[in-house]
């Protein structure tokens, strides 16, 4: 299945909430291993494909992600 879109996360916004975790149906979005800024493990985008349904951006109270499709 080829990807259709691609989710770009503002590390320095993610606040770890883990909101975009639980809506992703690819399991795309996981917790970083290392902190931001302000001493959160922000949401990184780890495995494609990503279908660019945008439920994560969606969800994320920091609006924190964009989501490109194509």
């Amino acid at each position: 299945m080829a990807a259709k879109g691609k989710i770009k996360i503002d590390q320095g916004l993610c606040k770890a909430c883990e909101l975009c975790i639980t809506v992703c149906p690819d399991e795309a979005i996981c917790l970083s291993d290392s902190l931001n800024d302000k001493g959160y493990h922000p949401a990184e985008y780890v495995k494609e494909p990503c279908r660019g349904c945008a439920l994560c951006a969606v969800m994320c109270p920091e609006v924190a992600i964009e989501v490109y499709r194509g």
